[in-house]
């Protein structure tokens, strides 16, 4: 029997009643009844209770709806927003056209300003800066003007044997000069004057590159590339020097790969070969007249051939004028400046293959190109170093025109002088 008393019982489910009948349905203010009908007014024992009943599927039915599922944002009628007269949505505020102009312009530039500082700094990190002119003694006033010395090696550094083949270089140990030319930038226009590999010249007093050992002259006369092969860059510069009375403000060079490359990251240089075309089986050099563009291969066979010419290194000088201003007018075009795809491997394939002086900033090799291409373009002059004779099989220069040209060169003065 239990101890429970039975007036603590109810009849009430869910009261703590332990009686075994449930009791009736709490009223819950949220849910709405509908009027009683005949019939009893609770639902029969064990019975469920009646559901409220949906009408809109949106709430419950009319007498309760409270708006939920309607779709509206909480405070604002319809949706939200601003609210114009009458409570329906306000004109929407006009776009700020200059505000997004200035942010977009801001932007823009830089964008622009990281990419030209990224750009030179890696560009400037590639030049190879391996010339020492404070080397060279004994040196010639500065003039007005810059003078660039440029220089095309036979190098092979770096050349397989199938790339040697393919170039028709050769396999010849170390290196010598190919081509020399002194370029000169001024306010009179840009002067190229090509300096013949076999130039009759004295080897002054100089100091070793590599020894430091100063070595007198003894008025030995030589082939001017021989200097070049005796003791680089600095001895070539020192002989130039001498021999001309013009200061060399800066050296650029250049080896067979090198020119090739560059030759082909612009997609060819077109250039018109002279009436009756042009065999060299030394050089590779097969050509029929006129204008055809030539690959990296074919250009430097053109600018090497010699035997295919009947002035032989006068006119081999002339094609390589020729060929270096048509290639600097191609670079410096704007289908390969603003064209990331070509400019980059255009600038890449160049600058891994120059030996430039430890003074040679990106400035100043910009500043060759774009006076090379004036050459190119009528603006600027063209010519071969005078020449008076021959002997022994090395040039002699025109001792009196050479020194009119150099005197006019270091005013910065129109040349007047001409070339053979």
């Amino acid at each position: 029997m239990s101890e429970w008393p039975d007036e603590n019982r109810s009849n009430r489910y869910g009261r703590g009643s332990a009686g075994s009948q449930p009791e009736s349905a709490r009223v819950m203010r949220q849910v709405g009844r509908g009027q009683p009908g005949p019939g009893p007014s609770a639902p029969p024992y064990g019975g469920v209770p009646q559901q409220p009943t949906y009408v809109d599927g949106q709430g419950y039915g009319d007498q309760y709806d409270n708006g939920y599922n309607s779709g509206q944002v909480y405070g604002t009628p319809n949706g939200g927003g601003p609210q114009g007269p009458g409570g329906g949505r306000g004109p929407r505020r006009a776009p700020n056209w200059g505000r997004r102009i200035k942010w977009t312009a801001i932007t823009l530039v830089t964008l622009l300003v990281v990419v030209s500082v990224s750009t030179y700094f890696w560009a400037d990190s590639k030049l190879n800066r391996d010339v020492d002119l404070s080397k060279v003694i004994d040196r010639p006033e500065a003039g007005e003007g810059t003078n660039y010395l440029i220089v095309g090696s036979d190098s092979r550094e770096g050349m397989s044997a199938e790339e040697k083949k393919d170039l028709h270089t050769g396999s010849a140990d170390g290196k010598r000069t190919d081509s020399m030319m002194i370029l000169h930038t001024g306010d009179n226009g840009s002067t190229l004057v090509s300096l013949p590999r076999d130039s009759n010249v004295e080897i002054p007093s100089f100091v070793g590159s590599e020894s430091g050992k100063t070595y007198q002259g003894t008025g030995r006369e030589v082939k001017l590339n021989a200097a070049y092969a005796e003791d680089g860059p600095e001895l070539l510069v020192r002989t130039v020097e001498f021999n001309t009375g013009l200061r060399i403000d800066h050296y650029v060079e250049i080896g067979f790969a090198g020119f090739a490359d560059i030759v082909d990251s612009v997609g060819g240089v077109e250039i018109e070969i002279p009436k009756g075309g042009m065999k060299d089986s030394k050089s590779g050099a097969d050509f029929d007249a006129g204008k055809q563009t030539l690959n990296g291969e074919q250009a430097l066979a053109f600018v090497r051939t010699r035997y295919a010419l009947a002035g032989s290194d006068l006119d081999r000088t002339k094609n390589q004028q020729k060929f270096l201003s048509a290639l600097a007018n191609q670079v410096a075009t704007p289908g390969t400046v603003l064209n990331p795809f070509k400019l980059y491997p255009t600038m890449g394939a160049g600058l891994d293959s120059l030996i430039v002086d430890k003074d040679m900033s990106l400035w100043d090799l910009a500043d060759m190109f774009w006076a090379m291409k004036s050459v190119s373009g009528g603006d600027g002059k063209s010519m071969n170093m005078p020449i008076s004779g021959s002997s022994n099989g090395n040039l002699l220069w025109d001792k009196a025109k050479v020194k009119t040209l150099v005197n006019e060169l270091k005013n910065d003065e129109k040349v007047t002088v001409s070339g053979n």
